[in-house]
């Protein structure tokens, strides 16, 4: 699970990146509202915890450019404010929970846990068995039987591709997405290295492979796995 943190006060921030860390986190922090939307922007992140008050942009704008964007990554407010219109305001701008400074670490930390799990819920975990079309695939096992018959024994990338696509059924996944949760950080493979993937998935499981039903190019944009 990768969290942007986005905090100017650095002791706050050092603090809680340390314990986000310590619960197996991937934590990314800035205390710049710009480089916030940058960052959101060119990275996948499964929850923003985000201070409101800050430096430039505040996170009010920020949590309302997301949304605007139809950026539903989960957002955790944090605020030095306890004034009912500044929580309503947060909610109202895209929010999904608020928390009043000075919190207890403990607390938040439960948020956050509780914020993730909501998000998987939604997004939807592909199972361990997973049909699609006249297409099996068992992603414990990396075997898949396709339309006409025929065993595939997927490569352990290709089974995180594909679980990953599936995962977000009708829905564009970025490249930055597939890299970050797919090869992680250790190596970068090209735009042409996925394209090569999506090529054989159509070879396994599309009856026609030149008019692909499941797996899709968004050309400049990501890859679609419809059904």
């Amino acid at each position: 699970m990768r969290i942007l943190l986005v905090e100017d006060e650095e002791s706050i921030r050092d603090t809680l990146r340390l314990n986000l860390e310590l619960e197996g986190y991937e934590v990314v922090s800035t205390g710049n509202g710009k480089k916030a939307l940058e960052l959101i922007g060119g990275q996948h992140f499964d929850l923003i915890v985000l201070d409101v008050m800050l430096p430039d942009i505040d996170g009010f704008t920020i949590a309302e450019q997301m949304r605007l964007a139809n950026n539903q990554t989960p957002i955790l407010m944090l605020t030095a404010k306890d004034l009912a219109q500044d929580r309503v305001m947060g909610l109202k701008k895209g929010a999904d929970d608020y928390l009043t400074k000075p919190f207890n670490l403990e607390e938040l930390l439960l948020r956050v846990g509780i914020l993730l799990r909501r998000s998987q819920r939604v997004k939807g975990e592909a199972p361990d068995l997973y049909e699609f079309g006249q297409n099996k695939v068992n992603f414990n096992t990396f075997e898949a039987t396709n339309w006409r018959g025929e065993t595939i024994m997927l490569t352990k990338k290709e089974t995180m591709l594909l679980k990953l696509l599936v995962e977000r059924k009708n829905e564009v996944v970025s490249r930055n997405q597939i890299l970050q949760s797919v090869w992680g950080y250790d190596v970068f493979p090209s735009t042409r290295t996925i394209d090569n993937f999506i090529l054989a998935f159509r070879k396994y499981f599309e009856e026609d492979a030149k008019n692909p039903v499941f797996f899709h190019s968004m050309r400049g944009v990501g890859y679609k796995f419809s059904i």
